[in-house]
């Protein structure tokens, strides 16, 4: 999509500038390139037959709804690497030569405060777990307990609790079709064990636990975005009805993106975060584009247009600068499609994908809604304006005065603001990158309590053993010696549990298990990680140490940050690179593009620092409701900075287009910027706190994961339409002048695609507001 338009775009601008100002000077566009391929033609095309349109939608819902059935099935809550690290080999080394494919394990913990594990009553209690899982063979492969094995570390040290270690049948994906049926198993072999407490934890149960929190969340941040994103509709459209269309083209963008998702989920795994994201990023663009085209259509019709000519007009210029947008954010979101990740594949297919989906919406369905809707969209109130000159470069209001002091004082505010924004973004240099286990969940959740009684009372990573894979015939002495060599060596370190060794029938693989003493998801588990694989495996194989695979889930969370530290600087350059160039031809500017990026720059900055302060290190984060972790997720910088560059671009993008388009006609900076805060001011802060809205709705969800997400979109979106928009915008320009649009002359051929048109800017009386019919071009 991007490089078909940009390439129909470069080449229709060059060669044509169909675009010019009625004869009365109205400062709108009356010839317009109605191309079939423009956002004119396509807007005029669908308001000239409605129905065709709606009916196309309806059949795209149709197949949506067909699709996204079965997007259930496609979705994983483990990521996969698509590249091949060490983590990886081990993982597939596993699964071909020793255990004849994935093994999903679970651990059952059994309490009680009066009866300790040598107790009849215990054993009896255990005994009888035991028996209902076994007895169902299909589900259940094994299930081992202290009773049979006499492994002392299954056994509490004040031996009121034991651990069960259960394996199930089938890979993930097999079990957790059978989680439900699982759990029934356990609750109803601990129903007659009074004053027992039997609690699961495990890949199925984490699974499970996990899905179910983010099923809810979902739906409460649903419910709170659309909650205030329509009293913010209201508030900016002044109309109910008016504000209810870009509720529906954000929610048909949604249904329609998830049906894609559930298609491309056919051909790859996708992580189950797709869905949040889709869901958050598909309501916040699609209400913010459609709110950026009705506003403009509005104002045509208060202009004394016809409907369809209103639509037109609104096609030409709104709707370019809403493709535009969208264009951008979708190469914003490209970056993570470089990252060879599942979730980062994942989260940048969903994005894109809704992001694609709002903009054909907002181009084609909302044109249709408003031809048959035509003056209805003001019900229940009609809007009444007296005929009366607009003086356009009179700065008037809150925001026009802002940016005559800003500019007034332009050094001082650019470097107060710029100060504010580093002193935010400092603490990101503490960043503890880590991914979100057990310990993540919320308080009260079983899967929680077991973890907890794991963690005091055993090993906490126990539930994810650390596993060691050695590639070589145990009749070789190097390979024989190097095992009994790390044995000692871990046993020394005093930092891990009992290794169990394993090896397969044919003897060239073997296999150590063995629990990290801390929790499998934290800091000192990674640094663990680190000391088997550049100390005490080198030393105990020496130079056989190539032929050892360290993995498990703690050895894929390190391989996992380093793929993405390596990642990162590649997806910036890419993003960074992309934006300068679309920028530039979209401004006719050098400095107008670098700025932006700058700025963009330090509102991400300031939202990785503002997530720092308040996960990481705790301030107010019991205030605002949320978990303070040690870690921050791995994936969340490079997300945010996509999302987040990609959203901070729709704003500069709209404002911008308004300075200019001001700036070439009247060649005069300050009144240019004046003006372009002032008309886009109302839309643009109407459009920045829906997004925080529905940001900050998703933020009041229980998984941390989800909690930092949301906060730090919120936070960024939130700094760059104030401290941004209302000062770094207009100290700055105001400092640089018309250097602002320097172009030098060897980039000239550039095409001049004007996003807001080719307009004049006079003073115009604006006639009364007349209703007309709903159909036809009247």
């Amino acid at each position: 999509m991007v490089v078909e338009w940009i390439g129909f775009q470069v080449w229709r601008f060059a060669e044509l500038d169909t675009a010019q100002p009625d004869a009365n000077g109205s400062g709108v566009i009356t010839h317009m390139n109605r191309s079939l391929l423009s956002t004119a033609g396509v807007s005029r095309l669908s308001a000239l037959h409605p129905w065709r349109t709606l009916l196309l939608w309806v059949v795209l819902l149709v197949g949506a709804a067909m699709s996204a059935s079965s997007l259930n099935d496609a979705l994983t809550t483990e990521g996969a690497f698509l590249a091949n690290p060490e983590s990886q080999k081990g993982a597939d080394l596993i699964e071909e030569r020793l255990r004849n494919g994935d093994t999903v394990s679970e651990t059952i913990v059994v309490r009680s405060e009066t009866s300790t594990v040598d107790d009849a009553e215990f054993e009896a209690v255990v005994s009888g777990i035991v028996a209902e899982l076994t007895g169902q063979p299909d589900m259940i492969e094994s299930v081992a307990t202290w009773y049979d094995t006499s492994n002392a570390a299954l056994v509490s040290a004040d031996r009121h609790a034991t651990v069960l270690l259960v394996t199930m049948q089938g890979d993930l994906s097999e079990a957790e079709e059978r989680v439900a049926d699982y759990r029934a198993a356990l609750q109803h072999a601990s129903a007659s064990a009074d004053g027992f407490e039997v609690l699961a934890v495990g890949d199925v149960t984490l699974a499970d636990e996990f899905n179910t929190i983010a099923e809810e969340d979902l739906a409460r941040g649903e419910m709170i975005g659309l909650a205030v994103a329509i009293v913010i509709l209201i508030a900016v459209l002044g109309t109910l009805v008016a504000a209810g269309l870009p509720i529906i083209v954000g929610f048909l963008s949604i249904f329609v993106a998830l049906g894609l998702a559930s298609i491309v989920g056919r051909m790859m795994d996708l992580s189950f975060f797709i869905v949040n994201m889709i869901f958050m990023i598909g309501l916040a663009v699609g209400v913010d584009y459609a709110l950026f085209i009705i506003s403009r259509y509005r104002e045509e019709r208060q202009r004394g247009h016809a409907k369809i000519h209103a639509i037109e007009i609104a096609g030409a210029t709104a709707s370019k600068a809403v493709l535009f947008s969208g264009a951008t954010v979708v190469l914003a979101l490209m970056g993570m499609l470089l990252v060879p990740e599942t979730t980062f594949r994942s989260l940048g297919i969903g994005a894109t994908t809704v992001v694609i989906v709002a903009v054909f919406a907002s181009v084609t369905l909302l044109p249709a809604m408003l031809s048959l809707l035509g003056d209805k969209i003001e019900f229940p109130r009609r809007r009444k304006v007296d005929a009366k000159p607009v003086n356009h470069a009179e700065a008037k209001g809150v925001w026009g005065r802002l940016s005559n002091t800003v500019m007034s004082h332009p050094l001082a505010s650019l470097v107060l603001a710029t100060t504010l924004l580093v002193a935010l973004a400092l603490p990101y240099f503490d960043m503890n990158k880590g991914s979100a286990g057990v310990s993540s969940l919320p308080e009260g959740t079983d899967t929680r309590a077991a973890f907890d009684i794991l963690s005091s009372d055993f090993s906490a990573g126990m539930i994810s053993p650390v596993e060691v894979v050695v590639d070589g015939d145990l009749s070789d002495p190097a390979i024989a010696q190097g095992i009994e060599d790390l044995q000692k060596a871990i046993a020394a370190t005093g930092q891990f549990g009992g290794v169990m060794v394993e090896s397969n029938e044919a003897g060239d693989h073997s296999l150590l298990s063995f629990p990290t003493n801390v929790a499998p998801d934290g800091q000192e588990a990674y640094a663990d990680i680190d000391l088997l694989r550049n100390e005490l495996i080198p030393q105990a194989f020496g130079s056989r140490a190539n032929d050892v695979y360290v993995t498990g889930t703690t050895a894929f969370n390190v391989d996992f940050k380093e793929i993405t530290d390596t990642y990162m600087p590649l997806v910036f350059a890419f993003v960074l690179g992309l934006s300068f160039v679309v920028l530039t031809v979209a401004f006719r500017s050098l400095i107008v593009p670098i700025k932006a990026i700058i700025m963009n720059l330090l509102s991400v900055g300031a939202a990785y620092g503002a997530i720092v302060l308040v996960f990481q290190k705790g301030y107010g984060a019991d205030l605002l409701g949320f978990q303070q972790t040690p870690t921050i997720e791995t994936w969340l910088p490079l997300f945010l900075f996509s999302v987040l560059f990609g959203l901070s671009m729709d704003y500069h993008v709209f404002l911008l287009s308004r300075i200019r388009e001001h700036y070439d006609v009247t060649k005069n900076n300050t009144e240019s910027v004046a003006y372009g805060l002032q008309s886009t001011a109302r839309l643009i802060t109407g459009a920045a706190l829906i997004m925080v809205a529905v940001f900050s709705g998703f933020a009041t969800g229980r998984l941390v994961m989800m909690q930092q997400v949301g906060f730090g979109l919120a936070v960024a979106v939130f700094l760059d339409a104030t401290v941004v928009r209302s000062v770094l915008v207009p100290a700055s320009m105001a400092l640089l002048g018309d250097r602002n649009w320097y172009l030098p002359k060897a980039l000239h051929w550039l095409p001049n695609l004007q996003i807001e048109g080719k307009v004049r800017m006079p003073e115009l009386p604006v006639p009364v507001f007349q209703a007309t019919s709903t159909s036809g071009d009247d």
